[in-house]
Formats: C-alpha cells, sequence, structure tokens
C-alpha cells in the first residue's frame, strides 16, 4: 500500500470512527431522554387524581401534563363521537371511542372512553353504553400526537381519525369555535360500562427502552473497525517487509 493511500484510508477510518461513537453517545442522551419520561409516567399515574381545574392550572405550568391523573365529572354528548383507528393489545383492528364531556360549570374535555371493534363502532351496536346521565371519569391527561410519514390523513367527512389531533376533532364537533375546549384529552381508565363498551384503560404506560443496547452496539463497531483497521495495516506492514 503506497503511503497516499494509507493516509487515505486512515482519514476514512477516522471519519467512520468519529460517526460511530457520535451514534453511541447520542444513543446515550436518548437513554436520559427516555429515563426522565419513564420516570414522570411512573409518578403521575401513581399519584390521586386531581380535578380538572387544577388539571388546567398544571398543563400551563408544566406545558406537558401528559399521564398526570385527572377526575372529572359530567355528561357525555355522545352525538359528536370521534373515532380514532386503533389497534388492540390482542390485534384486534378498532376504534377508540371520542366524546367531548361537559361539566357542570360548562367545560368541555375531550374524552378517549376507550377501545372498541370495528362491528362496535356505531352507536347502535353499544346503546347500553351511552349512558346519559351524569358521570364520573378518572383518566389520563393525553396531548395531540404529530402524524409520522406512515399515518393516512385524517378524514373527518367520514369521521376516521388516524392521529390525535385535539385541534382537528374540536373543529369538527363545534364547528366556527363555538365551545371552547380544553387543551387536552383524557384517557379513560378501565372501568365499568354497561354493555362493556367502550372498554377504556388503554393508555399504553410501558415505553420500549433499548437505547443501551443500541449505544453498545455504536461502541463495538466503533473498537471493530479499529481492530480491522489495525490488523488489516499490520498485515500489509509485515507483509512489505517479507
Amino acid at each position: 500500500m503506497t503511503t497516499p493511500a494509507l493516509i487515505r484510508l486512515t482519514i476514512a477510518t477516522l471519519i467512520g470512527f468519529a460517526l460511530l461513537i457520535w451514534l453511541g453517545q447520542w444513543q446515550l442522551q436518548r437513554l436520559e431522554w427516555k429515563e426522565r419520561i419513564i420516570q414522570r409516567i411512573e409518578t403521575r399515574t401513581e399519584r390521586n387524581p386531581v380535578s380538572l381545574e387544577q388539571a388546567v392550572e398544571r398543563a400551563k405550568q408544566w406545558g406537558d401534563p401528559n399521564y398526570l391523573r385527572v377526575t372529572a365529572e359530567g355528561r357525555f354528548h355522545h352525538n359528536l363521537e370521534r373515532y380514532l383507528y386503533s389497534i388492540s393489545s390482542d390485534g384486534e383492528p378498532g376504534w377508540h371511542v371520542i366524546a367531548p364531556l361537559e361539566t357542570a360549570s360548562g367545560r368541555v374535555v375531550l374524552v378517549d372512553r376507550g377501545f372498541v371493534p370495528d362491528d362496535r363502532r356505531e352507536p347502535g351496536a353499544r346503546q347500553e353504553g351511552q349512558v346519559q346521565d351524569i358521570v364520573t371519569v378518572t383518566g389520563l391527561v393525553r396531548t395531540s400526537e404529530k402524524p409520522n410519514l406512515f399515518s393516512p390523513d385524517n378524514d373527518e367527512e367520514a369521521n376516521q381519525w388516524f392521529t390525535r389531533d385535539l385541534g382537528g376533532m374540536a373543529r369538527s364537533m363545534f364547528p366556527g369555535g363555538t365551545v371552547q375546549v380544553l387543551p387536552f384529552f383524557l384517557d379513560a381508565e378501565a372501568s365499568d360500562v354497561p354493555g362493556g363498551w367502550p372498554k377504556g384503560g388503554q393508555t399504553r404506560l410501558e415505553l420500549p427502552n433499548k437505547h443501551l443496547q443500541y449505544a453498545l452496539t455504536w461502541f463495538l463497531l466503533a473498537a471493530c473497525l479499529l481492530v480491522i483497521y489495525a490488523a488489516y495495516v499490520w498485515s500489509v506492514m509485515t507483509g512489505r517487509r517479507s
């Protein structure tokens, strides 16, 4: 190997090594970020629920009120249900039923009442669960989601939603902004619903956390790159001497 070729190989190896180390460091940063989220979820979900008014204040203070436990009392407007596509934990396709809950003070919060299979989407297929009385709902605060590259577009006219879009759902329920909706959803916890549908308690609290494994993989690849480089250069140099 000529000296210029060795220099180019060394530069390429150093660039690759630096990139692999950077990726490992980035995964360690992601690990720290994910552990903070997991700790926040554990802390907030284990607390006693707060009132809807307290949740609004804490949302203003914290900026991110996700997973705060809240209790709200009011009546559902079942005629304004919206349906968010989902897959159950058993792999069954279906919908999350999202309905506005209006409190005695006039506050309106969108409640994800839970999951129904596709054949239970229409209210007539679960009439018992359309409770008309005042109800008490305890659930977890959730905010809007951003669609990813693979998310279908929400279809407002067909009432088929594929991302949790609070603004879009609120506008479709109350055109012209006639009703002020609170700036978060409330995911209902599991409870006894007449007829059994919708099934609450669908919030996924276990987040995947493999960032440490990913980081170790990148660092191992970086070490392997150096070993391969050193072995190759050694073989070239010893072959040249012989």
